[in-house]
């Protein structure tokens, strides 16, 4: 069925010309980015690490509280 397709010459050639109109709207458009500063890097760095401490430390009490209430019941029921 598709031995029948030919390629033309362009279709052969052509996806170098497509390769390089596409890595050159690929730096005309990273020459268009707001680049964040180094000071903003940091903050939103500080604001990553400290929401992940406060996170984990919030799931650690939740785990604690769940691990607590389960052993209760365990005892209760005579199984522990």
């Amino acid at each position: 069925m598709l031995d029948n397709i030919k390629e033309s010459p362009d279709q052969v050639t052509g996806w170098y010309r497509r390769a390089m109109r596409f890595l050159s709207e690929v730096r005309g458009e990273l020459s268009r980015v707001t680049w964040p500063t180094r000071r903003e890097v940091w903050a939103t760095t500080v604001v990553v690490i400290l929401t992940s401490m406060l996170f984990g430390v919030y799931l650690w009490v939740i785990d604690l509280g769940l691990s607590a209430a389960m052993d209760r019941i365990f005892r209760w029921l005579g199984t522990a």
